[in-house]
């Protein structure tokens, strides 16, 4: 590989397991803790299971010198990150929401062997993202950082909570405890690479190179991703479609069990 797309420090992963590698992939302003709720019951079934931080969240690296990072890019590292593992193979990805979208690029790149992307963005039919996604990372990154204490306040409250997190995350955020919501935000609004990342989000253009099963989720309570944002027209023929009861755009609070039970049906 080029030594230009190569990532100046290895990203940050947790594994648990052994077995065929599985990767999960988080969504953008978050982290590897995002997939806590599901991964030991992966790993229970016979996988290895690596959830990276991409680059710029969590406890990975930014990409230097870039004001904008395009998901190819994040592609090609990834497989680079894959490769200093020892792993060479096409391997099983599951992503949610920015790490979904990285895992069809995977595939158009020949490197997945499986992709389960849940919640991907970039299925819109305009040339940007909908408003209210632009309108949500606007109030995430920067209203806890205006008021810190009323924001940790307002998440301490059950009801509130769910309230505030139904749009960005999770249909039943009271399932999320308050501590592990602030520290989600706390990451959230200090994520080096939100911006950049999310200025390279592009549309699902071609995917002529997807050979291999594809599997696309967006519960139906998912309110980030509005239906007029997930067109099929440019996914694979053979694309399986679903739409899971009670799913918000980041599931694996709202049903641990679902989600891994998808995974694991459709990366067998």
């Amino acid at each position: 590989m080029n030594a230009m797309l190569q990532p100046v420090k290895p990203w940050y992963y947790i594994q648990h397991g052994e077995g065929r590698p599985l990767v999960l992939l988080h969504g953008i302003g978050m982290s590897h803790h995002a997939w806590l709720p599901v991964i030991d019951q992966l790993a229970a079934q016979g996988r290895r299971v690596i959830a990276f931080d991409i680059a710029g969240f969590g406890c990975s690296a930014p990409v230097p010198n870039r004001s904008r990072v395009g998901i190819a890019r994040l592609a090609r590292e990834l497989q680079h990150n894959l490769a200093l593992l020892g792993i060479h193979e096409p391997v099983d990805i599951a992503g949610n929401s920015l790490g979904g979208r990285i895992a069809l690029e995977v595939a158009q790149q020949g490197g997945a062997r499986s992709v389960v992307a849940i919640s991907p963005p970039g299925l819109w039919p305009a040339l940007f993202p909908p408003p209210i996604m632009l309108a949500s990372f606007a109030v995430i990154r920067f209203v806890p950082q205006l008021f810190p204490g009323l924001t940790h306040g307002l998440l301490k409250k059950d009801v509130l909570r769910t309230w505030l997190l139904k749009i960005p995350m999770a249909a039943q955020g009271k399932n999320i405890s308050a501590d592990d919501t602030i520290d989600i935000i706390r990451r959230f609004t200090r994520s080096r690479g939100f911006w950049p990342t999310a200025l390279g989000f592009t549309r699902v253009t071609d995917t002529s190179g997807i050979r291999v099963p594809c599997t696309i989720a967006y519960g139906q309570q998912d309110l980030l991703l509005p239906p007029m944002a997930r067109r099929r027209r440019h996914l694979p023929k053979h694309t399986e479609w679903l739409e899971p009861l009670g799913w918000g755009h980041v599931p694996m609070w709202d049903d641990p069990d679902g989600v891994a039970r998808l995974i694991l049906n459709h990366t067998a």
